[in-house]
């Protein structure tokens, strides 16, 4: 029994080779969702619209299907093969983001950003649970964290791809395809990510599901269930849920107007930004990112059985110090020397956040909360940040040039709240753990 119990469960360095897979695939995500946020110029320009129709574009026409699509994908991730749907998710917003490069008007870019945010919905949830069976709970925040990587690799090749691409295509100019036609050099930019995404998504066909630990019944647990037991620990996911949220606020926030504000403020050229930005994106998100989960599971392994938590109180209280410095230093070198601390600061507590969710709920409901989290997060975050920013530029200030405070009030506010949350929920977290060992002993 034990010897076929051995061959049935992966070795540790298969794991380790999905979890670069996953990875990759984050990484196409966010190169696809993130790369709008260089090309504002282009695209405000050949399609006629404000500051707040881009953030539209950059968050909550993403955001929408993606959050609300998330909680039956995650029923799905529970009772069905998460490698086949985290492939048919590939597929679908690779596609779309091939499409986002033949738009003419506005409300196209929109839709078809709805798209990519219906594909990318399918990931997290699933990857999210894969991983929770391959690895043991003193090793999840960093095996989590390693594909989270993901979320910094691809937001920076996306400033990184764009400017070099904005540099190749001011001496080109526009593009004549085959059946397309003239194509804006931000439209080839779409084209080409869409086509890469759906060569890569053939990689899942070396990826095997994993056997799904902890399991007594087959089946997926009904949502009125997992909801029942989220309630019954409102508190604990309620702070947690909302308190991760408010620094994914901060995040995509500033994240999707940081590049307008060394062009709008410091006069720094597109392609320049694209390239420095996307390197401090690269390199500090995948050091804070891998530092905050291996800082998790140290404290985990200490017996603090809130890690999470704590380094996500950190991690806001830090940021918010590092934005305040790089919003309001007097030059552009000072700017980008303390973007990489904020970077660094933000990215930590977004391997350790969904690894708690793990931990906090049965194996059988690690699909649907996640995409309770995920939901959440995303739509504060992803939908509301970049918009928040937008509207105080738009309407609050009435001056493009006042993007840098609007950073900064989103960043205060967010990191405030981000703080007050998370000390709130640090004893009624514990105490869902406790709860839940003692149900399973």
């Amino acid at each position: 029994m034990s010897q076929q119990k051995a061959r049935s469960e992966p070795s540790l360095a298969y794991a380790w080779f999905v979890v670069a897979i996953l990875m990759v695939a984050y990484v196409f995500s966010f190169v696809d969702r993130q790369i709008l946020n260089l090309l504002v110029g282009p695209i405000r320009r050949d399609l006629g619209i404000s500051d707040t129709q881009m953030s539209l574009l950059m968050g909550f026409s993403f955001a929408i299907f993606y959050t609300f699509l998330g909680i039956p994908l995650g029923r799905l991730a529970d009772s069905r093969s998460r490698r086949g749907l985290i492939a048919a998710g590939v597929v679908l917003w690779s596609v779309m983001t091939a499409l986002c490069g033949t738009a003419k008007v506005y409300w196209q870019m929109f839709l078809y950003r709805i798209g990519v945010g219906v594909g990318e919905a399918a990931l997290s949830p699933a990857a999210y649970s894969m991983i929770a069976d391959y690895f043991p709970p003193e090793k999840r925040s960093t095996a989590i964290s390693v594909y989270g990587m993901g979320i910094y690799l691809g937001a920076g090749l996306a400033f990184v791809l764009g400017g070099l691409v904005i540099q190749f295509v001011t001496k080109q100019g526009a593009v004549d395809l085959p059946v397309i036609g003239m194509t804006h050099p931000w439209q080839f930019v779409f084209l080409l990510l869409g086509a890469a995404g759906i060569v890569f998504s053939l990689a899942f066909t070396l990826v095997r599901e994993p056997p799904r630990h902890g399991v007594l019944v087959a089946g997926s647990v009904p949502f009125g269930e997992v909801v029942a037991y989220l309630w019954r620990n409102r508190r604990t996911v309620l702070c947690h849920n909302l308190g991760f949220a408010m620094i994914a606020f901060v995040s995509y926030g500033g994240g999707a107007w940081i590049p307008s504000f060394f062009i709008r403020v410091y006069g720094v050229a597109p392609g320049t930004v694209g390239i420095v930005y996307g390197l401090i994106v690269m390199i500090g998100g995948c050091a804070g990112i891998v530092f905050g989960g291996r800082l998790a599971d140290y404290w985990l392994r200490q017996g603090k059985t809130d890690a999470a938590l704590r380094v996500g109180i950190w991690a806001a209280a830090l940021s918010a110090a590092a934005h305040g410095l790089l919003l309001v230093v007097p030059s552009v070198t000072l700017a980008w020397v303390f973007l990489g601390p904020a970077v660094f600061f933000l990215a930590m507590p977004f391997g350790a956040a969904p690894a708690a969710i793990q931990e906090i709920v049965p194996s059988r409901m690690r699909g649907q909360a996640s995409a309770i989290y995920l939901f959440v997060v995303n739509l504060l975050g992803l939908g509301v940040g970049p918009t928040a920013v937008a509207l105080l530029t738009d309407y609050v200030f009435h001056d493009d040039q006042a993007v840098r405070w609007s950073i900064l009030i989103i960043a205060a506010i967010g990191s405030a709240s981000a703080v007050a949350l998370l000390v709130a929920g640090l004893r009624p977290y514990r105490e869902t753990l406790e709860r839940l060992h003692s149900a399973r002993s």
